[in-house]
């Protein structure tokens, strides 16, 4: 593979992670510590992250044609850097107003100039015959890098913290988040300069003259019924993919470990995720996307289930790491194959990044509803019910995500 290749991937890869590093990594690797130094309950918490879902849903349908117009190049870039900023005022442990009001501008910097677009040069650097690993690639390349990333963090926050994690100061744990804040900006800050000299600019893209009308090709898009499949299955999968926000609670709430320890386990996601990212691209290549996308939420359905219904064992810390396991391939290989669908359901591959911004508005809204329901389920029903109810919403959403990929299957066939 050329080095110039290579450069490009590697960079779509940091960016990819990075961007999303503040309004997301602290609170699934942290989350306890969050809660306790900003004083907030789960539910305060999904409320102010629904505010980033909104803004996020109205930014996905213009960033599409914005994706299509412009370059990656200045996109990701002014993205990552903006986004850099939000991390800043985090940092302080600002009042729950104020938060709230950064992740909605969170919710408009890292996806109104960025997520199409990295949509967009991901399908451009596979061609027409690597979508699956284009996108493996990219998802599994994000995966290592996040779970590098959250392995440094964890080990910085373990050495932040005293020996005596039990008896630690509110300072102290104050002081510890806020360092790991400031490391998750100082990486989105670097990240924005890497993109900015390493992905070449492009004039082809940037050439408005030649594109076709925004509304024409939205109204071409629609009328794919594919592509309203695929946004039913990415809805489905990230509903299932924001569940592992919550395995830190989890391991806290049920199985009584300690913060670190917490930290430690939703770490162990990040781990996952670039094995099964790449082998379900691999695989889609070989096989289908679709087939590999039914398996993916077949196995959701079964092991979200088997959580929901049966009662924890919390002397069975190894089961414990075998359920996130198995859910960590699942939603991995989701994530890694659920846009590669565009080749296999027919979108032209010139209008990428408008058919990314129609799937993204539907497919991402659990950013606005799966917090605040989340957060309501485990204040209402404190510890093990409250989990299990949790556990069962998610297996709803992977029995919907199942038929619909199976139906996306049927259709594509008679395209």
């Amino acid at each position: 593979m050329p080095l110039q290749r290579i450069i490009v991937m590697l960079c779509l890869v940091i960016a990819g992670e990075a961007v999303f590093s503040l309004p997301f990594h602290v609170t699934r690797y942290f989350r306890p510590t969050f809660l306790e130094v900003f004083g907030w309950t789960n539910l305060e918490l999904g409320k102010a992250q629904a505010i980033y879902g909104v803004v996020a849903m109205l930014a996905y349908f213009p960033g599409g044609p914005l994706a299509d117009y412009f370059s990656a190049r200045k996109l990701l870039s002014i993205s990552l850097l903006s986004t850099s900023f939000g991390g800043l005022l985090m940092a302080t442990i600002p009042d729950q107003q104020t938060m709230a009001l950064c992740w909605g501008f969170w919710g408009l910097t890292s996806i109104l100039l960025f997520w199409a677009a990295l949509i967009r040069a991901t399908r451009d650097w596979g061609g027409s015959d690597a979508q699956g690993q284009a996108f493996g690639l990219l998802d599994g390349g994000r995966g290592l890098f996040a779970a590098i990333l959250a392995f440094a963090c964890v080990t910085f926050f373990d050495f932040l913290m005293p020996e005596d994690v039990q008896n630690v100061s509110a300072i102290e744990r104050r002081y510890a988040l806020s360092m790991i804040i400031y490391t998750y900006t100082a990486l989105t800050m670097a990240a924005a300069v890497f993109v900015w000299f390493a992905i070449p600019e492009s004039k082809q893209q940037e050439n408005v003259e030649e594109k076709p009308p925004i509304v024409q090709t939205l109204l071409t898009l629609m009328k794919i019924p594919t592509l309203w499949l695929q946004a039913l299955i990415v809805i489905s999968a990230y509903v299932g993919y924001k569940g592992t926000d919550y395995f830190s609670l989890y391991a806290v709430d049920v199985y009584g470990m300690d913060e670190v320890k917490a930290a430690q386990v939703g770490a162990l996601a990040a781990w996952i995720r670039p094995i099964a990212a790449l082998l379900a691209g691999l695989l889609a290549d070989r096989l289908l996307s679709s087939r590999v996308v039914a398996g993916c939420f077949a196995l959701l359905v079964l092991v979200y289930g088997a959580m929901g219904i049966l009662d924890p064992v919390p002397s069975a810390v190894w089961l414990l790491f075998a359920q996130i396991i198995l859910i960590c391939v699942a939603v991995y290989g989701l994530r890694g194959v659920y846009f590669a669908l565009f080749e296999e359901g027919g979108v032209p591959a010139a209008v990428t990044g408008s058919a990314a911004g129609i799937v993204s508005v539907i497919g991402y809204t659990p950013d606005i509803f799966v917090a605040p329901c989340a957060g309501y389920l485990l204040d209402t029903w404190p510890g093990v019910q409250g989990h299990q109810y949790l556990l069962l919403f998610l297996m709803a959403f992977s029995v919907i995500g199942l038929l619909a990929s199976i139906g996306f299957g049927v259709l594509a066939k008679k395209q």
